[in-house]
């Protein structure tokens, strides 16, 4: 966007700043540990350093970004025991999500699933793994939707943006996503049978499977 159709100030400028920043984060353009400098992100976004202010303390609400005192703001680092205790909580929710989405998908949902089973396959077959990831992604993202239960999405949205660079390091993990693409497709066959307990033991296999990694 050019820097004269961007608003300098208020609450759309906060806006921008925030969705602007929590894209860098999850997409890795912006690391753990990495100084966040007002000013520079002012500049950079063309707005407020009160609007770049105010954005960093919702992502501080978010478990994005930490602000430490005396020194201002950086990307959060979550430590691989943070990552094992969010993705227990993710356990149980994507449990439900998945057990919700079994019983309410529909024909065309179903199909979709497929598809990206599909594309998952292919992904590891030509040892793309970034590629592999996002797919893994918006698999998930498809499940919690299909699942109609907003206040677990809600909360797992925030998990899963917490843990986006050790999902990036599980992908690239030699053998992962093979392991990882097997317990993905056992989720898909579980709610394509619309069976909801199988699919929640589906999600809960995998997402224990993902803890025995990170500890790894």
């Amino acid at each position: 966007m050019p820097n004269q159709a961007r608003p300098g100030t208020g609450e759309q400028a906060k806006q921008l700043a925030l969705g602007q920043l929590r894209e860098a984060i999850l997409h890795g353009e912006m690391v753990p540990a990495q100084r966040l400098v007002e000013n520079e992100l002012a500049e950079r976004f063309g707005v407020t350093r009160a609007s770049i202010r105010a954005a960093l303390i919702e992502l501080e609400s978010q478990g994005l970004v930490e602000r430490i005192r005396n020194r201002g703001s950086r990307v959060r680092v979550v430590t691989v025991e943070e990552a094992v205790a969010i993705t227990e909580c993710r356990l149980v929710l994507e449990g439900l999500c998945a057990a919700k989405a079994a019983a309410a998908v529909t024909d065309a949902q179903v199909t979709e699933l497929k598809d990206l089973g599909t594309s998952m396959r292919k992904a590891v077959a030509d040892g793309e793994p970034l590629t592999y990831s996002e797919l893994n992604h918006e698999l998930h993202a498809r499940i919690r939707e299909f699942s109609g239960q907003l206040t677990a999405v809600g909360l797992l949205e925030r998990l899963n943006a917490q843990l986006v660079r050790h999902r990036f390091q599980l992908a690239l993990r030699p053998g992962r996503p093979q392991q990882s693409l097997n317990e993905h497709l056992a989720m898909i066959e579980a709610i394509g049978a619309r069976d909801p307990q199988a699919a929640e033991a589906a999600v809960r296999a995998h997402l224990t499977s993902v803890i025995e990694a990170l500890r790894d």
